[in-house]
């Protein structure tokens, strides 16, 4: 399989675009106002303590406070918060006992403010480096599940523990990448994160509350950091600064197990100098326009429906203009399994998280249902956010969760309609015509005036003069006041004021 990572830079914004065949997979955007937080390490101050959810609200400097729940809370023994002191979890221990109001802590933003929520925060602090991740509070080794190769499993631990026994003797996972590399690089990995630790700990005594203590690496480094697998051929970036950071960060960050593969590595970094900017090449542009409509269309024909709520975001799958060559049950089940590859890649790619429901064609064959099942699995094991999919339920839904840390796509380059209020629908000009006529009695049995004026929507105001006009004689005759209606561009469709005069 092909890949390729895309970086477009541009003074106020940069995004990345990691690239599948062709395909648009992923997307990520940073913006230099508005920052993500995620990975950040702040040194905080809890504003309130509330055993009532076994959580507290933590200030840490940001436009809301921050909110860190008991079970993500880790003590030292005897009671100890110093960091890096050897911790044991929380979890079952009343919050009151944890925290208190007005107390310093040390936490890392684990999920970025979405919505009105504020930033869910932990105390188990972490530091992600090419192949690992510092626990500096632990001294777990764990390895990432999607390693499967046992043997390779068992080395990676061995070699990590011998490592951290040597510099430290601090916790690690070990990542994805991490598979096939040898002790070299992860040494390197392993000493980069010690140095970074030990500025941790340095700026800790010194910060005030409300202060950033360590901040993620910038989105272009994090892409080469995390994405950067085997499978990944270049990565092409359109800013020359941008392209001259990432080899130097690759060249001394990302160490490969010999000068020759390391100089592979830097190689694969290319500055795009193109005339046409880089996405619109690649047809990223396009996609992104597409992945913030409600509807996907199949190339069989059908199509599936997002929808995105606060509570859940639900797709429905339908057959469309898909006809099939046998029988309704075969048409179905084709219509299905490529719906299941592209709802994988849609919640990859429209950053969607948090419970989903898929509403797939119903079908009557046992082992039908299975193979979308397995189909929809296998689609998602690329997905870097970790997945949960259960079986069909009784009514045919697939129940599965996503975990979100960002906001979405929709969320991040959208904002709620000013005209239906985030509804999708807006009331009729009939609706809204009517409530003008409740209005005005309403208003004139409240106050003296001979004559109204009512200030509305061009298309409101025309159907009322139109084909309501034997209604505003009526409703003239009936107050004994002179109504006169008025358009105006600016007014909404289902905005309006009634004027006494």
């Amino acid at each position: 399989m092909s890949e390729e990572i895309l970086v477009n830079v541009t003074p106020r914004e940069t995004r990345v675009a990691l690239v599948e065949n062709g395909m648009l997979q992923e997307l990520h955007i940073e913006r230099g106002w508005r920052r993500g937080v995620v990975g950040n390490i702040y040194k905080g101050k809890v504003q309130r303590v509330m055993p009532g959810m076994q959580a507290a609200f933590v200030d840490i400097g940001l436009e809301r406070a921050a909110f860190l729940h008991a079970n993500d809370v880790v003590r030292a023994p005897g009671g100890d918060d110093a960091v890096g002191a050897s911790v044991v979890p929380a979890t079952s221990v009343p919050v009151a006992e944890l925290l208190r109001d007005g107390q310093e802590i040390v936490v890392q933003v684990v999920k970025d403010p979405i919505g009105s929520k504020g930033a869910r925060l932990t105390t188990q602090l972490s530091i992600p480096s090419r192949y690992l991740v510092l626990l500096p509070q632990s001294q777990a080794i764990g390895v990432s599940a999607r390693i499967e190769d046992e043997a390779e499993r068992a080395r990676l631990k061995t070699l990590v523990s011998e490592l951290a026994a040597a510099t430290g003797n601090h916790g690690y996972i070990v990542r994805t990448n991490a598979e096939g590399q040898s002790a070299e690089a992860l040494a390197e990995d392993i000493a980069y994160l010690q140095r970074a630790w030990a500025l941790v700990e340095h700026t800790v005594a010194e910060a005030r509350v409300g202060s950033r203590i360590y901040e993620d690496l910038t989105l272009p480094m994090r892409a080469v950091r995390d994405l950067m697998r085997r499978d990944v051929e270049r990565v092409k970036v359109d800013s020359r600064d941008t392209y001259e950071k990432l080899c130097v960060f690759a060249a001394q960050y990302m160490p490969a197990p010999g000068p020759a593969e390391q100089a592979r590595l830097v190689d694969r970094i290319e500055y795009y100098s193109g005339a046409r900017p880089i996405f619109d090449l690649y047809g990223v542009e396009d996609e992104i326009q597409r992945a913030l409509n409600k509807e996907v269309p199949l190339k069989s024909g059908g199509y599936l429906v997002f929808d995105q709520t606060e509570a859940m975001t639900t797709v429905d799958v339908n057959t469309g203009s898909f006809l099939g060559q046998r029988n309704l049950e075969e048409t179905v089940y084709r219509t299905n399994l490529e719906a299941a590859q592209a709802v994988a890649r849609q919640l990859r790619l429209r950053n969607l998280g948090g419970i989903i429901i898929i509403d797939f064609i119903d079908m009557v064959d046992d082992e039908h249902r299975r193979q979308v099942l397995r189909t929809l699995e296998k689609s998602l094991s690329r997905d870097h956010a970790k997945t949960t999919v259960y079986d069909f339920s009784p009514l045919g839904l697939v129940e599965m969760t996503r975990k979100r840390t960002v906001e979405s796509l929709q969320r991040q380059l959208s904002e709620t309609c000013s005209a239906c209020g985030g509804r999708g629908m807006v009331k009729t000009v009939e609706t809204v015509a009517y409530e003008i006529f409740r209005e005005i009695v309403r208003a004139v049995r409240q106050f003296e005036a001979d004559r109204l004026l009512v200030i509305a929507s061009p298309r409101v105001v025309a159907m009322i003069t139109d084909e309501e006009s034997a209604a505003v004689v009526e409703l003239e005759e009936f107050l004994g006041k002179t109504i006169r209606f008025q358009s105006d561009d600016h007014y909404l469709q289902e905005q309006f004021d009634v004027v006494l005069l």
